[in-house]
């Protein structure tokens, strides 16, 4: 009995030693070793410093307007005529063509009667001419003679001797010379012709109505020549010439067109402190109204680099590449651009990091991306 406990009693030890060797050697098995940490290498893209020239591009937008532009009122009163062509927004004229005919018959007539009293009168005087100014009487014979009534009144004859002067002048001639020729220019107001060649952008009335003296009949543009107004800030006023050529695109950048600087405001907008430019461009394709976005040539930087805002950093400086290891050095910049920078003062050769890099700093370890080997691998 007492061999079997003491049996017993050793086997329980042996198990509980056993188990706890298990569990020891369970626990430990779960155990998995701590990787040492890796250090990261960040790729970085570069680009080595070459300088040249560097063209300084203005970017600009504005709205196209038509260069000649004319707005047609009434000078006198009467009744729209109908014309060869309808007086409708889009109707283009040739230069010198009726645009508007407005009814001028009564007048017509009172003109026609003035100039019969003033060739009544010039005939009056003849049988003077012929017995007191013989030398004279030629010329004013020749002119009773070329005095058409259907045509416009023709100019007086010279008057060289001061007895003819004051002949002519006492009689009246002068005076109703002039009183037909004034209405003979006001009979012309019943006419308006087109001053050059375009189209009828504004109609505001329709043949048959009644014109009014002082009213806007409508408006009239040239569509060979085009405008565009920008607004340029004036730190940039000094980069502008007049005669600078500029490209200008339109909102869908599928179109370009060449246009140059016509003029310069002398003046800077208080409000926007701004300087407006006027680019004239042609091409038969434009429209009156139209959205353009303009890159103006302002200057060539000469020995400089352009590169993104981004990779500017705070102080002036730059990240580049020594071997392995980031770098900055100092840069000066001369020109920003809503994306680019001009930059002066950067050696050729010099390795420059192209594109930003997250978390970089002075002394950081890197790789320069190799465009070449990763064409290899596929």
């Amino acid at each position: 009995m007492n061999t079997r406990k003491i049996v017993l009693t050793v086997l329980g030890i042996v198990l509980i030693i056993v188990s706890v060797y298990a569990a020891i050697s369970i626990v430990n098995s779960k155990r998995t070793p701590r990787p040492k940490p890796e250090k990261v290498i960040k790729t970085v893209f570069v680009d080595t410093v070459k300088n040249g020239n560097v063209s300084i591009v203005i970017p600009a937008n504005g709205n196209l307007s038509a260069k000649q532009r004319v707005e047609l009122y009434s000078e006198v009163q009467g009744v729209f005529k109908k014309g060869s062509k309808l007086f409708k927004a889009g109707q283009g004229y040739r230069s010198g063509e009726t645009i508007i005919r407005i009814d001028a018959s009564e007048y017509a007539a009172s003109v026609q009667s003035a100039k019969s009293n003033l060739y009544n009168l010039i005939t009056s005087i003849m049988p003077d001419l012929r017995l007191d100014y013989p030398e004279i009487f030629p010329k004013w014979q020749k002119y009773l003679t070329d005095f058409d009534m259907s045509k416009g009144t023709p100019a007086l004859p010279e008057m060289t001797d001061e007895k003819e002067r004051y002949f002519i002048s006492g009689r009246g001639i002068l005076t109703n010379y002039y009183n037909v020729k004034n209405l003979e220019q006001r009979l012309s107001k019943y006419r308006i012709s087109a001053p050059f060649s375009g189209i009828l952008t504004e109609a505001l009335v329709t043949e048959g109505t009644l014109v009014r003296s002082g009213q806007k009949l409508g408006e009239f543009i040239n569509t060979d020549v085009y405008e565009l107004e920008v607004a340029i800030g004036k730190a940039y006023s000094d980069l502008l010439k007049v005669g600078e050529k500029v490209e200008l695109v339109n909102l869908n950048g599928t179109k370009t067109y060449s246009g140059k600087v016509a003029r310069i405001n002398g003046s800077v907008d208080l409000a926007s402190q701004t300087i407006r430019a006027y680019i004239d461009v042609k091409d038969e394709n434009l429209r009156e109204g139209m959205y353009l976005e303009a890159n103006l040539d302002a200057r060539e930087e000469e020995d400089a680099i352009e590169i993104d805002r981004a990779l500017l950093l705070e102080d002036d400086k730059v990240f580049v590449v020594r071997d392995t290891i980031l770098d900055i050095v100092d840069v000066k910049p001369v020109y920003f651009s809503d994306k680019k920078v001009v930059l002066k003062g950067v050696p050729d050769g010099l390795t420059i990091v192209s594109k930003p890099v997250v978390g970089a700093y002075a002394g950081m370890l890197v790789k320069v991306f190799d465009e070449n080997n990763t064409k290899t691998k596929e």
